[in-house]
């Protein structure tokens, strides 16, 4: 789910409205608040309590809800963003919401297999393996949820430092492949998932270490631009 991106855009978006057509940015934002992929994006927040609900149901139908729901989520979270851009319909309200929703999900959806975890020895001999990075991943999106709520009021060189990098989206390309592996994994149709399951575990790891760096690439980004 590629919140960065779409954050950071609209973000230089608004700014520059509101430098050069403040009244005009004013009038937009009020009238694009039911767009389409705004009502993609209340979706995703309307299914994470159903996430939630069928991730304990312990039946073959459970397991494979909750993958589903969590695919359709990952769908609909690029398809929103697509729709939104060759549409031109970005909002402000969406702007909002989306990185809002797309947390949501994830940090469910880690601490869901957290709770949880696969009845296989290795979580039994490493009880840390999944919980330390989800405790970076979701450790990484407060911290940069916070960041640009505050880079959002600076000028325009804080939010170019801000802007999307390739570590980012790396970030959400293995964070959202490993926790698709790690929820389908749990359905003991698919046979002994050893391999698959490590798979899982390593792309989360991955996905945690490039939270980490492009945090730490965010914050230096901006201490340069602080020092100046």
């Amino acid at each position: 789910m590629d919140v960065d991106l779409k954050t950071s855009s609209l973000m230089h978006q608004q700014h520059h409205q509101q430098e050069h057509h403040p009244k005009l940015s004013s009038s937009s934002s009020s009238s694009k608040i039911l767009t389409l992929p705004t009502v993609l994006t209340l979706g995703r927040v309307a299914a994470v309590p159903l996430l939630i609900f069928t991730f304990y149901i312990d039946s073959w139908w459970g397991r494979t809800a909750t993958t589903s729901i969590f695919i359709a989520a990952a769908i609909t979270d690029w398809l929103d963003g697509y729709i939104a851009r060759k549409m031109r319909l970005h909002s402000v309200f969406g702007a909002f919401l989306d990185p809002v929703a797309d947390k949501l999900m994830v940090a469910a959806t880690l601490v869901l297999l957290c709770s949880r975890p696969l009845n296989i020895a290795m979580f039994g001999q490493v009880p840390w393996l999944l919980i330390v990075p989800s405790i970076a991943i979701i450790g990484r999106e407060i911290t940069m949820s916070a960041v640009r709520e505050w880079a959002a009021s600076q000028n325009s060189k804080i939010l170019e430092a801000v802007a999307v990098n390739n570590l980012g989206k790396w970030k959400t390309a293995t964070q959202m492949t490993a926790l698709t592996i790690l929820l389908a994994t749990r359905d003991n149709s698919l046979g002994e998932p050893g391999f698959l399951l490590g798979s899982g575990v390593i792309l989360l790891d991955i996905s945690a270490g490039l939270s980490v760096m492009s945090l730490a690439v965010y914050m230096g980004k901006i201490w340069k631009v602080l020092l100046k």
